[in-house]
């Protein structure tokens, strides 16, 4: 049988055995946990660092942007204008050309030779 020494020293080997094992598992898990610390810390860094680079980006696209807009505007207006030129050009025309066939008219000549071309006959 076994003495009441043999006891305790079984249950102090059993509990000092017990509390390596704790520490080893604390220490492991210590050591990850202080690992993923490090790694979120970078990665914080990094991303603050992503950060500041996407908004200096989004502040020249910005800028590209406003200038790309004003180019757009003054092509925009510049091509109604061009419009509003080619119309003014035609109503010129047709003035013109009810002014030159009134004329002929006017001057009783014939209308074989007339530069519009048109051939309106006189009643």
């Amino acid at each position: 049988m076994s003495s009441p020494q043999d006891e305790e020293r079984r249950v102090a080997e059993a509990r000092a055995a017990v509390t390596a094992s704790l520490a080893a598992v604390g220490s492991s898990i210590d050591n990850d946990m202080k690992t993923r610390a490090a790694d979120l810390h970078a990665n914080a860094a990094s991303i603050e660092k992503q950060e500041k680079q996407v908004a200096k980006a989004t502040a020249a696209l910005t800028k590209e942007t406003a200038k790309l807009q004003k180019m757009a505007d003054t092509s925009t207006k510049k091509l109604k204008e061009m419009g509003d030129l080619q119309t003014w050009a035609e109503t010129i025309e047709r003035d013109m050309l009810v002014i030159e066939e009134t004329m002929r008219l006017v001057e009783g000549k014939e209308d074989a030779n007339n530069a519009s071309g048109t051939n309106i006959t006189s009643s």
